[in-house]
Parts: C-alpha cells; structure tokens; sequence
C-alpha cells in the first residue's frame, strides 16, 4: 500500500493516473523516491530535469514506457 510523507494511506482503487501528486500529498522528495525505485527497477537512467516534468502517475507511466520502447 502506498502512503503520503505523513504515512496516510492513499486510496487507488479510484481514478488516480491523472491526480497530481501535490494533491495526494507527495512531496518532492516522494516524487524523487518514484525516480529511484523505478530506475532501479527497471534499470532506465532518469534525468533530474524529467522527474520534475514527472506531476502524475499517469506522467510516470509514460516516461517509462517511452524509455523501454527505445531501449528495445
């Protein structure tokens, strides 16, 4: 389950791929948390100046799927 900086729990059952991060309560430092888990999940390098373009689940999503597609 995820959690916000203050540890509430956020509901994703809902429609949340395109709620801005600032409004489920993620910080910058959260949002730089996503950057790490998912270059080193998925070994995809993230430029500093791309997390901060990354507002959105939905914005994530692409980002790392763009970035396979290229490395395929």
């Amino acid at each position: 389950m995820l959690s916000t900086a203050d540890g509430a729990p956020i509901d994703l059952d809902g429609e949340f791929l395109d709620t801005p991060f600032t409004d489920m309560d993620f910080d910058s430092l959260a949002v730089l948390e996503i950057a790490t888990r998912v270059q080193q999940d998925y070994h995809l390098a993230i430029p500093d100046e791309a997390v901060a373009d990354l507002t959105t689940p939905r914005d994530v999503l692409d980002y790392v799927t763009q970035r396979l597609r290229e490395s395929a």
